[in-house]
């Protein structure tokens, strides 16, 4: 729970980071909230029975690992003294509730029931952590306590937990919630921008639990969310909680209660009396409950936890191995997976993590003015080669090949970690497909050839037409006409300009489109003007004498042997054939 409407308070405040903000990154889990977080999403039996709540914490920690996270694992020890008001309270014991909160002197911590289907459950998240190299520490008491004193000694990047109460532990950076899959994130909160957006410190959030209500105590009556945090506001964070130890809670009643005393000025002499009397009692009552407050602020100013030098803390700071075997005897139990299973769900993902962890190292090597190449570098790099590039989701991956991993030939990585990893590996892999791409290349040899054929027809034609002058006004008075949807085996016809047909044939190339052709000043046959050609399936072209003029003989000659050339030419072109 923490402190009543904290998270409220403190939503101006809250931050929501893509998932890759942890990389690199030490973080404390306060694994009791985890659980109970996993175990909320479905509370039905099978659920409990098919350790669903495991698998997603499984799955989760994988995609941390991927991202070379360090976690740390805390779980809580015995119930402190001060909470067991508030346990007893969720457990319905009411009076033992009460007489707990009036007698904490006496009242010391309980141990917990290691029994329990809550304890239970920690240990086998404590199990599944430890095989995949996540240690674990034990706290004393409070776990989000042992948490924020990791993060508050720098030992550690952040914590994540869901009790708001762990600032009031001193925690610096809080990790409340994480979301995977597409366009994953984390939900952050720092103490720099709750102390400099709102004016809240460390202080004033522990005067806001006496205020509001907290695992340590009731609150006050009569106190709100808004009023709470005028007050502490208005007396500052460096001296609210020196006024509460001088004066109690009565400083914010009377900054909260000035109409009540005018009120009271009103009363007449036996109301005063009785409220004399009241005033007594609640006197004595505030004094108890100033005692109780006192001891709450020493609560959540020194906690009970292992110090940042003890040697709990100093084995659970090192590198733990990832445990493939019994990685596989866990899954199988708990989910009936195949070795085969668990390692393609986790393989992919340990690679990735050294991938990191290499890349790392050549940028710190960087820093230090040592550029070595790959192939000198004192570890071997994990990726062997860079098959192909990807495109998912928006990003770029290379699916690469890996150095000595068991059952694990090739996967998916992001493109900006290879480049910051071995860049190298990417001028190979161009390269390659560079050369590819030039082995590739075939020049088409078919329409090189056919281009030739049609220029010697062009050149020959143009020869022969050179030669034929005296010819020349008859080839200019004929036109080749072609009826529409002509095809192969009808030949075109050759209409005479010079004769008194003439309106006629004007109206035949209006109604079907004729085209002309000028003989005497051929152009290169170009790709577009050949498919025409091709298609209107020219077997001969024959031009006739007019009636009007007589064609030399060796203009026939000429003719005759200009259609037998294209006869010719017309077999060796593809394109012309039948």
């Amino acid at each position: 729970m923490g402190v009543k409407n904290l998270w409220d308070i403190l939503e101006s405040c809250k931050k929501i980071l893509p998932l890759h903000h942890l990389q690199n990154k030490r973080v404390c889990i306060d694994l009791s909230c985890w659980i109970v977080q996993l175990h909320n999403v479905c509370k039905s039996h099978s659920c409990i029975k098919d350790k669903v709540y495991l698998s997603a914490l499984f799955h989760r920690l994988k995609a941390l690992i991927a991202l070379n996270c360090s976690l740390i694992f805390v779980t809580d020890g015995s119930i402190p003294a001060i909470k067991m008001s508030t346990y007893r309270r969720r457990l319905g014991s009411e009076n033992e509730a009460t007489r707990d909160e009036m007698n904490l002197q006496k009242v010391s911590s309980l141990p917990r029931n290691m029994g329990s289907e809550f304890s239970c459950m920690i240990k086998e998240a404590k199990v599944l952590g430890m095989a995949l190299g996540i240690p674990c520490l034990d706290g004393l008491e409070e776990a989000e306590a042992q948490c924020a004193l990791l993060d508050a000694e720098s030992l550690c990047d952040g914590c994540f937990s869901t009790d708001s109460d762990i600032f009031l532990f001193g925690a610096r950076t809080v990790y409340r919630d994480i979301c995977l899959g597409e366009g994953g994130y984390v939900v952050c909160y720092e103490m720099v921008d709750i102390e400099r957006k709102l004016g809240f410190g460390r202080n004033s959030l522990i005067t806001l639990a006496l205020l509001l209500g907290s695992d340590y105590s009731q609150g006050v009556h009569g106190f709100g969310r808004e009023t709470a945090c005028q007050i502490v506001k208005s007396v500052g964070d460096d001296s609210v909680l020196q006024r509460i130890a001088s004066e109690g809670l009565a400083f914010a009643k009377k900054m909260r209660g000035p109409k009540k005393q005018s009120q009271a000025l009103k009363c007449n002499t036996n109301q005063e009396n009785d409220l004399v009397h009241n005033v007594n009692i609640a006197s004595e009552k505030n004094q108890q409950w100033d005692n109780q407050f006192l001891q709450v602020i020493d609560a959540y100013l020194k906690p009970k936890c292992h110090s940042a030098d003890s040697e709990a803390v100093h084995r659970v700071l090192g590198q733990y191995p990832f445990q493939r075997f019994k990685l596989h005897e866990i899954c199988a139990q708990f989910f009936c997976w195949t070795p085969e299973k668990t390692d393609e769900y986790i393989l992919p993902k340990i690679a990735e993590r050294d991938l990191r962890r290499f890349a790392n190292l050549r940028a710190t090597s960087s820093e230090l003015g040592v550029q070595l190449p790959l192939c000198e570098l004192p570890v071997i790099c994990p990726i062997s080669a860079i098959i192909k590039h990807r495109r998912m989701r928006g990003r770029d991956y290379y699916e690469v090949t890996w150095e000595e991993r068991d059952r694990l030939q090739t996967s998916i990585v992001p493109a900006d970690l290879v480049e910051s990893a071995c860049p190298e590996k990417i001028v190979e892999f161009e390269n390659r497909r560079a050369l590819g791409k030039k082995k590739n290349h075939k020049p088409r040899s078919k329409k090189a050839g056919n281009s030739t054929a049609v220029s010697e027809i062009d050149q020959k034609l143009q020869n022969l037409l050179l030669d034929a002058e005296p010819g020349r006004n008859d080839i200019c008075n004929a036109i080749v006409y072609y009826p529409q949807g002509c095809t192969s085996n009808v030949l075109p016809e050759v209409i005479d300009l010079s004769g008194s047909t003439q309106p006629e044939v004007i109206d035949l190339l209006q109604s079907n489109k004729p085209e002309v052709i000028d003989l005497l000043s051929p152009s290169p046959v170009k790709a577009g003007k050949r498919q025409e050609v091709i298609e209107r399936q020219i077997d001969v072209i024959c031009l006739s004498d007019s009636e009007t003029d007589t064609s030399s003989l060796e203009n026939e000659d000429e003719e005759r042997g200009l259609s037998l050339f294209i006869a010719n030419k017309k077999e060796d072109l593809p394109g012309f054939r039948d």
